[in-house]
């Protein structure tokens, strides 16, 4: 008697429980039998999820009349929350690829773009763009420093005016109006690599003040990282922001072993009370314009500029031993590492490392050579590159840091268009398959974490990331033991597999494994909106 008094108030609640989700409304999507990880991290449970007018209605184990409109099997697979890319450069390829297939083949709902100080300047006119183009994911912006500061002072190589600085403020609290998730920087890229932290921190604050972050790809992710890794933790704390490093990485061989000191001084960070993330790709090649092996001070105000100069005989060479002193400090003897993945002038050099496109026009296999092979190219047209700078070991111990995020870096991929770093097509399914399944290196439970409600609080997206009841039925179902990126460095251009159904907005957009090109996106805004 005692034992059924003890039950009784859990057989009222459940037939309750039953009895509710019996009245519930008819379900547009019902995804059943499936091994549910919600995103927070905790550990998965068989049940249901039921999805109605583009939300979330119900999760759990769901009568088995539940109404519904369609019923997806998910028995072997994970049902997940929709993997948020918080990391991408999808400018110039929203229109030409709107259905977004390398993101939605690799279980991408959402994506932050704007990233490394690059963005579009008149984010209100872009947003207005996007919502006509309605694109398959979803899509957020940060405002880009480097393009505010064009904006104002050019590819000038100087400090602003206070009224210059002015207006460059202006320009981004019109953007933060707009919608922008907050602030971004590129520091090696020009003009952001001119600029000095007090300029940095007067735009931060702005962003700051509309609940934006700022996010940064750092001034070094080599030889000079901490000191790069201690200006963007100042940035934060100076400008009132948080604070998102962008695909943190060691870089060099002669820097290899340094993340103990890298992660040492964000997690001190934390520590102290500051708001600081970081993402990365899971790969050990960068990827960037191969003008980046250029010294800053050469490429200032512009292409003919940069031509004049560089028509110079002493300038030439003294820009050719700053490179190879630098090649010579990362213990390497040619610029192999170095692979073009675009030059429209002559797309046989695409797949090409400088040392073989060197050898291909009949030039002495010297550095010296290659060196000015670099000048040749970026003098014709500056090339998109991959740089094989990282170790395995790093990146594996980056990874296993708790407030890091899955990002790609990559724009949306148009097929067969040259040969672009694996990234952008398979990042997430690289981490699920390879150092989730393989290696160990993560959990199953941590990694969807780490692309799902992790990137949702850190960039504002309160009603993603989550599976719950009233959340946007933004949703992946995938296969764990099947998922696996299948792009590689000499033969990128392939879709990861194992991903089974994609909702956005509760919009089937892949089903079966097979993009139904759907375009069911939305513009994601800020929360300084106006």
């Amino acid at each position: 008697m005692t034992i059924f008094r003890r039950l009784w108030p859990l057989v009222l609640l459940l037939g309750t429980t039953l009895t509710t989700a019996a009245q519930q409304p008819r379900a547009d999507v019902l995804i059943r039998n499936g091994r549910v990880l919600d995103g927070t991290g905790n550990s998965w449970f068989y049940g249901d999820v039921a999805v109605r007018a583009g939300r979330i209605l119900a999760v759990g184990r769901l009568p088995t009349d539940y109404p519904a409109d369609t019923v997806l099997d998910a028995r072997g697979c994970v049902v997940a929350p929709g993997f948020i890319d918080v990391h991408t450069h999808i400018e110039d390829d929203e229109l030409r690829q709107p259905t977004a297939d390398n993101f939605i083949y690799d279980g991408v709902t959402t994506v932050v773009t704007g990233n490394c100080g690059s963005s579009r300047l008149d984010l209100g006119r872009y947003f207005q763009v996007l919502d006509s183009a309605r694109l398959s994911v979803n899509v957020a912006s940060l405002i880009g420093h480097g393009n505010v500061r064009k904006a104002v002072l050019g590819r000038a190589n100087r400090q602003p005016t206070e009224a210059e600085l002015q207006r460059m403020e202006q320009l981004v609290e019109q953007a933060m109006r707009a919608g922008a998730v907050g602030l971004s920087s590129g520091l090696i890229y020009i003009p952001g690599t001119y600029s000095r932290t007090p300029e940095l921190v007067r735009l931060a604050r702005v962003a700051g003040r509309y609940h934006g972050l700022y996010a940064t790809h750092m001034r070094s992710e080599s030889d000079s990282v901490e000191a790069a890794i201690r200006e963007a933790l100042r940035v934060g704390r100076e400008g009132g922001l948080p604070v998102e490093i962008s695909h943190f990485k060691i870089g060099g061989p002669q820097n290899w072993g340094r993340t103990d000191r890298t992660l040492g001084l964000v997690k001190e960070a934390r520590l102290s009370g500051q708001e600081v993330t970081i993402d990365q790709y899971p790969y050990t090649a960068s990827s960037t314009s191969l003008s980046t092996l250029l010294p800053d001070d050469v490429q200032a105000d512009g292409r003919d500029s940069l031509r004049a100069r560089l028509g110079r005989p002493a300038v030439r060479a003294a820009v050719e031993a700053s490179m190879l002193r630098r090649l010579k400090a990362r213990k390497q003897r040619h610029f192999d590492y170095a692979v073009v993945t675009s030059f429209p002038p002559d797309t046989s050099y695409n797949g090409l490392s400088v040392e073989q496109i060197n050898q291909k026009l009949g030039r002495k296999h010297t550095a010296r050579a290659e060196a000015g092979t670099v000048l040749d190219l970026v003098l014709q047209h500056d090339p998109g590159a991959v740089f094989h700078v990282m170790s395995e070991d790093d990146v594996q111990q980056i990874m296993r840091y708790p407030f890091n995020m899955v990002a790609s870096d990559a724009s949306i991929r148009v097929w067969q268009e040259g040969v672009p770093h694996p990234r952008g097509y398979g990042s997430n399914a690289r981490v699920l398959g390879r150092y989730v399944r393989e290696l160990h290196v993560l959990s199953l439970e941590e990694a969807v974490r780490r692309m799902t409600s992790l990137p949702a609080q850190t960039f504002g997206f309160a009603d993603r990331g989550l599976l719950r009841p009233g959340m946007v039925a933004d949703i992946v179902v995938f296969d764990p033991d099947k998922v696996q990126d299948r792009s590689t460095y000499e033969r990128p251009h392939q879709y990861s597999a194992g991903m089974r159904y994609v909702l956005v907005n509760g919009r089937m957009t892949l089903s079966e494994g097979r993009h139904l090109g759907r375009r069911a996106g939305q513009v994601l805004y800020g929360p300084g909106r106006q």
